[in-house]
């Protein structure tokens, strides 16, 4: 595991407004008193809110899916709002939330299939298969998740890049493959860098048991790649690389897009189990049945910490371009190492911002 990842990230919360299916709790004008961290004068949801960010982040590592996360979040503000009466500020607010949130992701891992991604159901396929097999269904997907969501501002440029590389998709998926209370000390030791006293006693447990925990999840992660470059909007090599990725594909010249390619590069395209690895698998699957793609258009966003892409496909009406697909793209040394396609775009469109369609 990069050095960088176990950087603490989470230090300073910024208030989050961005909800979907957000309940109402301002009925309760009541302020929390006694609490060592926030105002005493400030309301009660306000101070909630200063933490939806970065728990937001902390459950989606934990679930996967960054809808799953917010209603873990919902429901953690939820039951703190409920049971302020017996909080009494006898520990900081902050930790207090972590613990609801623990137990709300606890719980529904509990009942929850393991998260993947294609790569983790079986070995890659031919780029000259007529069809990418039968969708699978949502609950079984590692989700893509806007930076803005589950990563608070900062200023600190280390913090940044170490954010980033913590909701990394391979990081998030590879997290799936931990037992959840392993999950959670990982996240809460390397990712957000509490020590192990208050780990345990968040999670009711002692010392030894969080160490062991955290060598056991350090020795199954030990194979995840981290060495992927994170989006840095501000160099100027990555956004020569992406400009020549976004010409190449909206021309479709596959011999361009593969001069931008790694030898090993993956193609996946959830929720469909079909993953392809290599130049000539991915050149003959564009070419071939993935063609359809010819003629389409890319709006950047970011996701994961990486650079994305919406991207829109010409209607069939043979008027503007539909949504298809947002593709999220790892790179590693200067060229494309990773292209995840999630179709779900009814859904991911709107959570990034994305129009409904193009002209």
């Amino acid at each position: 595991m990069s050095s960088s990842v176990l950087t603490p990230v989470l230090t300073n919360p910024i208030p989050q407004t961005h909800r979907c299916r957000r309940r109402n709790l301002s009925a309760r004008s009541t302020t929390l008193v006694g609490v060592s961290d926030v105002a005493t004068s400030t309301p009660i949801e306000a101070q909630l809110e200063a933490y939806r960010s970065e728990l937001t982040g902390y459950c989606y590592r934990m679930l996967g899916s960054v809808f799953e996360a917010e209603d873990a979040v919902q429901d953690t503000f939820v039951r703190a709002w409920r049971g302020f009466d017996r909080f009494e500020g006898r520990s900081a607010l902050r930790s207090w939330l972590y613990r609801i949130a623990t137990n709300v992701c606890l719980t529904m891992l509990t009942s929850a299939q393991r998260r993947v991604l294609p790569m983790d159901l079986g070995p890659a396929g031919s780029g000259h298969a007529t069809a990418p097999g039968e969708p699978r269904p949502d609950e079984i997907w590692v989700g893509p998740a806007p930076d803005s969501r589950v990563l608070p501002e900062t200023s600190d440029p280390a913090d940044v890049v170490a954010g980033r590389e913590s909701v990394r998709l391979a990081f998030v998926a590879a997290l799936q493959h931990l037992p959840p209370r392993q999950r959670a000390v990982l996240i809460l030791r390397e990712v957000l860098a509490w020590s192990a006293q208050e780990v345990a006693d968040l999670l009711d447990t002692s010392v030894p048991s969080v160490n062991s925990a955290l060598q056991r999840a350090r020795a199954t992660l030990a194979s995840v790649d981290t060495t992927a470059d994170v989006h840095k909007p501000m160099d100027d090599e990555q956004k020569a690389l992406l400009a020549r990725y976004v010409s190449a594909f909206e021309a479709y010249d596959l011999e361009a897009l593969t001069t931008l390619l790694h030898e090993d590069v993956t193609l996946s395209m959830p929720p469909l189990p079909l993953w392809l690895r290599g130049h000539a698998d991915i050149s003959a699957w564009m070419s071939g049945t993935g063609s359809g793609c010819r003629g389409s258009r890319l709006v950047p966003v970011v996701a994961n910490g990486m650079p994305a892409f919406g991207q829109y496909r010409p209607s069939l009406s043979g008027e503007g371009h539909d949504p298809w697909a947002l593709i999220v793209l790892e790179l590693s040394a200067g060229r494309i190492s990773g292209i995840t396609n999630f179709l779900d775009t009814e859904r991911l469109f709107p959570l990034f911002g994305l129009p409904a369609r193009l002209a």
